[in-house]
């Protein structure tokens, strides 16, 4: 798929864990690996490049729970995934961790090699590109790209030269092949399932070692797309003008055009999410608790403060309630809505459920707000994209700060063009910030990050509609953030090894909260 989509790269996945980019993207490679392995895993090592972002954190930005969770074949959103070390004990599957070098072209770069019960190896490099996406780019030596949106046919043979290669009879199933010293790998992709004839004759093939039948983990199947009616942001604008429609009217019509699906379709999913994002906020509000995290419940604290008359009530408040509620309920594993990432949760959701209560907004205003904040996404997700550790948290607060401002100016009655406008404006405040997690620890100060987003949001889409200029296009913000990160450090770019994250305070939080998963896990296993 050529373009972004909002359901794969910008609102989703829908998981548990701190961190799309470890955690979500890890378990999607984990699922993959599973389909192309065939068979009941036995054990698998999992590498980290040394000159990587990944070696310093994986543990505990979730990569571990992500990998073990798509290895083990558990879903995402599985209770059982906030423990997948015994679950692999459970289940006798030996998972291990190294930290090694291999090559390759992304910081954020695993090497898996998984073997099955009857001894079978499989073994791939695949990399995190931000917000849960991914791609698989070398398969037992051979150069490949899955990114969980197709039906895969991949076929390994240790021969070159094959004389009977088997032909897809459809125009809509892509055929490639290679050989290197190994052999040959024959790779079929689909955006439909495979006619059972097709798998039946590759496995009847004398010259072929094995067939392995992948199957898509994104939302949204490639290859049923027609031609969107705009593409740059300015011809969206003209777009919206001549067709009299909000920017969450063109962000429906934008993923009718990639998904080949119909609005209602696409309205239900939205509608899916909303319900996640919106239950995770009254989960938050209601109080959680995991072990292994730095702040415990906090969303509360407003209202009773309010209650109490020690502070005066206000949106920005509720903002602040929403943000706080749906990253609590992130750090204590619950099911959440990466949007854009997890890192990033809190700030669309918790401002859309704030202005839509002030503005009393139907069901169908929200719904279509969500849409308005996804456009904005895609124009994002096309740019610079979602990782922090490419670019730093001015991609995923930043981004979810611009999202958020588009939804909620449409909240507030604004057209498509003050919605991007709004979006801007929001964004030009956040260029340059950095990612520097407390103990690596998704909380601080990505909890002051997402209220800042929501407020930033909400503030900027206020002076849209009441007539300020945002001055600077969209899209020239979007590739100034893409030229900032290049002049930011790797040390401030989600590694722990720079800002707060090497604070006196915050080396002293990381050891104790190593040693007391230390002492939990030796309580275990006595």
């Amino acid at each position: 798929m050529s373009l972004p989509s909002i359901f794969n790269d910008v609102i989703g996945p829908v998981m548990r864990g701190p961190s799309s980019s470890h955690t979500a993207a890890s378990w999607r490679i984990g699922q993959l690996c599973l389909d192309l392995l065939g068979q009941p895993l036995e054990k698998a090592l999992v590498e980290f490049d040394k000159d990587g972002q990944w070696h310093t954190n994986y543990r505990d930005q979730g990569t571990t729970l992500g990998i073990e969770g798509g290895l083990l074949d558990l879903g995402i959103s599985d209770e059982r995934i906030k423990d997948t070390e015994g679950y692999a004990v459970e289940k006798g599957i030996a998972i291990t961790y190294q930290i090694s070098s291999f090559p390759t072209t992304h910081v954020n770069s695993m090497r898996v090699t998984a073997t099955g019960v009857s001894k079978k190896e499989v073994q791939i490099v695949a990399v995190s590109l931000g917000g849960g996406t991914f791609e698989i780019r070398i398969i037992n030596g051979f150069d490949a790209v899955l990114d969980g949106k197709n039906y895969e046919l991949i076929c390994f043979s240790k021969s070159n030269g094959l004389d009977n290669i088997p032909q897809a009879n459809s125009d809509k199933i892509e055929f490639r092949f290679q050989e290197n010293e190994a052999g040959t790998i024959l790779h079929f992709k689909s955006s439909n399932p495979f006619p059972e004839e097709l798998v039946n004759e590759l496995n009847a093939n004398s010259e072929i070692e094995s067939v392995a039948v992948v199957k898509p983990v994104m939302p949204i199947i490639a290859g049923n797309e027609t031609p969107v009616p705009f593409s740059s942001i300015a011809s969206l604008i003209e777009y919206a003008e001549e067709n009299d429609q909000t920017l969450g009217h063109i962000g429906l019509l934008y993923e009718k055009c990639i998904s080949g699906l119909s609005d209602e379709e696409l309205i239900k999913k939205m509608e899916e999410l909303y319900k996640i994002i919106d239950g995770a906020i009254d989960i938050g509000l209601k109080g959680t608790y995991y072990s292994d995290r730095i702040l415990q419940q906090q969303s509360h604290l407003i209202e009773e403060k309010v209650s109490k008359g020690k502070i005066k009530d206000s949106i920005v408040n509720r903002i602040i309630e929403y943000v706080s509620a749906l990253m609590e309920s992130k750090s204590a594993l619950e099911v959440i809505v990466a949007v854009p990432t997890a890192g990033s949760c809190g700030t669309t959701g918790g401002a859309i459920r704030a202005v839509a209560e002030q503005y009393d907004s139907t069901h169908e205003e929200i719904i279509s707000a969500y849409f308005a904040a996804g456009i904005v996404g895609v124009y994002i997700a096309k740019g610079p994209g979602f990782s922090a550790e490419e670019h730093g948290c001015q991609v995923e607060t930043g981004a979810s700060a611009a999202m958020a401002a588009a939804a909620v100016c449409q909240l507030m009655g604004g057209n498509a063009k003050q919605s991007l406008s709004a979006a801007s404006m929001a964004l030009q405040n956040t260029i340059g910030l950095i990612c520097d997690p407390v103990a690596d620890r998704v909380e601080v100060p990505c909890l002051g990050k997402n209220i800042n987003g929501g407020v930033n949001g909400y503030t900027t889409a206020t002076m849209v509609v009441a007539g300020f200029n945002a001055v600077i296009p969209l899209n020239q913000v979007i590739q100034s953030v893409s030229a900032v990160s290049k002049t930011m450090p790797s040390c401030v770019k989600c590694t722990g090894e720079g800002g707060l994250a090497i604070t006196e305070t915050a080396i002293k939080i990381k050891e104790e909260l190593a040693e007391r998963k230390n002492k939990q896990q030796a309580t275990k296993k006595a």
